[in-house]
């Protein structure tokens, strides 16, 4: 039995969903422990993170899941899954190396947690939010595995909410937090494209 292109994406992207999940449940169970000493949860956070959870796995899984909608279905090629393949594999690297490297500080809201320290090893030696940078690639991802225009796009428009949304926000919380020491830091790296951006 062979697999359409179409077909081949889907199993990736359910895959990539998967893999996601692995990486993170158990650093979210480690982060209940500590205590939180700075809390900046706010309604416009909770919505940036529901905008991400709809865009890049509810929209996509109820298109794999139904097929709906149909009418922005195009064409699949092997050459777009492979793409999509690539982007999906180098964000969930990044992904766990972030979470690695956050160790007891990561936090799924704006957070400070007990003996909080400034990560600036593996990918956040030269970019501030690679965990954002992750999402990103899988955005792209999701629009090269999935030939469908709406599920595409969402995965990219979520990401876009979230980040505009939190971005500014975090780095506030983080100079005041470690001030002069998070501002040198700022100066030398970028925030989720090494060099660039």
């Amino acid at each position: 039995m062979t697999v359409s292109a179409a077909g081949a994406g889907q199993i990736i992207w359910v895959l990539g969903v998967v893999a996601w999940y692995v990486i993170r449940y158990p650093f979210a169970r480690r982060a209940k422990r500590l205590r939180v000493v700075q809390d900046q949860r706010s309604k416009i956070e909770t919505i940036g993170l529901a905008a991400a959870l709809l865009g890049l796995a509810v929209v996509p899984g109820i298109y794999v899941a139904t097929g709906i909608p149909r009418m922005a279905d195009y064409p699949a090629h092997a050459w777009a899954v492979g793409v999509g393949t690539i982007l999906y594999v180098a964000a969930m690297w990044i992904f766990r190396r972030t979470h690695k490297e956050l160790g007891k500080n990561w936090s799924i809201t704006l957070e400070i947690r007990e003996k909080h320290q400034l990560v600036c090893s593996g990918p956040y030696a030269l970019i501030r939010h690679p965990m954002y940078t992750s999402f990103l690639l899988m955005g792209l991802g999701q629009a090269f595995l999935l030939s469908n225009w709406v599920v595409g796009l969402a995965g990219l428009l979520g990401f876009a909410i979230l980040y505009f949304l939190r971005v500014d926000r975090e780095e506030r919380m983080m100079l005041q937090y470690f001030g002069p020491e998070y501002r040198a830091y700022m100066d030398r790296t970028k925030r989720i494209i090494p060099y660039l951006y």
